[in-house]
């Protein structure tokens, strides 16, 4: 009995001298700080021999970045540097803390291209620690009254002026874009940090509209939803923000209203042969204006306010101009036998005369015009593409049409591609101005023209 005593006292002994030994040795290369963290002590010789033990805080570098790709199949992101303006990727797994701008754990999923981030790493091993959404970032959604100035590198949001950088990004369902695939009609969501705009995402898009079997409306208008209002030309492309629209379709008191839905990036093709056009039924409008000598033009045509003006039933487009006023365009629809229409301008303080040959059409500044005495504008690449400026068809590439000074969206199709839009911006200089895009992306063999589902009502 006492010899067996003796071995357990023994073997209890061993144990804590082992338990000492290895305490002791941990102890020599680190101990405690008063705040209780560990620390390497002061003169004990470490031998690095390049293996890092990481851990869920491990990391040796941070940075505010955006986040400009992502391969969750490959656990792997990528990032542009604010600073530098350069590009790094990192690898993600299992230790690596996804956080929103509040500190809460979120998956990979809810941090999106484009996001502005801040991110712990191990750059040693390009391993990532920590990503959370930045807190010092602002985000504007659902962004729908903004212009872009890109000559002056500007971007306005409401009141608010914000400056476009060579760091700003813009994505479109996951990828990045050019800043022309904007168009003025998208809706955005905006990031930036202080007056700096960083990151610009495609919420909401846009699809083409084509129309079939319009012959007989050619002429007419085209209202798509309750803001887009078009003169129907030959061959017209237009461009749509994505969603479900009724279009309505009105030439000399005939037409109806189908439903369309337009997909991002796809064209869509209606069909209105069906559409009639009874015998012209005609009203009369009189027209009151303010100031009294105002000059009126109905559909581009001048017309006397003085006495009434017989209109056939449907849209019509009506100016009223007058010197020292500001213009007014607005639509006008006949309905009735008679109908009066009152339009009064609001005076332009120090407002200049205008032009005597301005012209009177507003829609007429995107059609095609076959006179020379004017710059032009040449579109050189892709070659064969059909090409469009502001919906009206202008010709096959290389092709040019009359420079207008402003914002224009252009769009080129071609047969067994995509359809693109880009947006320019023409100054007002005296020069002529040339274009050479790049080659249209061919279609996948899954894609194909869209065909939108139309019903008369």
């Amino acid at each position: 009995m006492e010899k067996k005593s003796t071995h357990l006292r023994n073997f209890i002994l061993f144990l804590a001298a082992a338990a000492a030994l290895s305490l002791g040795v941990w102890l020599f290369f680190f101990g405690r700080d008063k705040d209780g963290k560990d620390t390497e002590l002061p003169g004990s010789d470490r031998v690095d021999t390049g293996f890092v033990v990481t851990g869920p805080d491990s990391f040796d570098s941070a940075d505010t970045a955006i986040l400009v790709d992502k391969d969750e199949k490959e656990g792997k992101v990528t990032f542009l540097n604010l600073v530098l303006g350069k590009r790094y990727t990192l690898t993600m797994d299992g230790t690596t803390r996804l956080y929103d701008k509040y500190g809460d754990a979120v998956a990979i999923g809810q941090i999106e291209v484009g996001d502005i981030v801040d991110v712990t790493f191990l750059k040693s091993r390009k391993h990532l620690t920590t990503m959370k959404l930045s807190a010092t970032a602002w985000v504007y959604g659902n962004v729908e009254r903004y212009e872009m100035d890109f000559v002056r590198g500007e971007m306005s949001i409401g009141s608010e002026v914000y400056k476009l950088t060579s760091n700003t990004q813009y994505v479109s369902e996951g990828r990045s874009i050019e800043a022309m695939d904007l168009n003025p009609e998208d809706v955005l969501e905006v990031q930036g940090i202080d007056k700096q705009v960083l990151s610009v995402r495609v919420e909401k898009g846009h699809g083409y509209l084509r129309l079939t079997n319009d012959e007989n409306f050619v002429g007419g208008w085209i209202e798509i939803g309750k803001t887009k209002i078009q003169r129907i030309t030959e061959d017209m492309l237009l461009l749509v923000p994505e969603g479900n629209y009724q279009v309505s379709i009105s030439h000399r008191g005939g037409g109806g209203t189908k439903s369309v839905a337009i997909r991002r990036d796809e064209e869509t093709t209606l069909d209105i042969g069906d559409l009639e056009i009874p015998e012209p039924q005609t009203g009369m409008v009189v027209f009151s204006l303010t100031p009294p000598d105002a000059e009126l033009y109905v559909d581009g045509e001048k017309a006397e306010a003085s006495t009434p003006v017989v209109l056939e039933y449907g849209l019509h487009q009506i100016i009223v101009r007058a010197e020292g006023y500001q213009s007014i365009t607005q639509y006008i629809r006949v309905a009735q036998e008679s109908v009066g229409i009152n339009v009064s301008l609001d005076t332009v303080a120090g407002a200049e005369e205008q032009e005597k040959d301005q012209d009177e059409d507003s829609s007429s500044s995107s059609e095609a015009d076959t006179t020379t005495n004017y710059y032009k504008v040449y579109v050189d690449a892709p070659e064969g593409a059909e090409v469009y400026l502001d919906g009206n068809y202008v010709g096959i590439s290389p092709c040019s049409f009359k420079k207008v000074a402003g914002v224009h969206v252009l769009i080129l199709r071609k047969s067994g591609f995509e359809t693109k839009s880009v947006t320019i911006q023409l100054d007002d200089s005296d020069k002529d101005m040339s274009y050479s895009f790049a080659d249209l992306t061919p279609q996948k063999p899954s894609a194909g023209t869209g065909s939108g589902n139309s019903s008369s009502n």
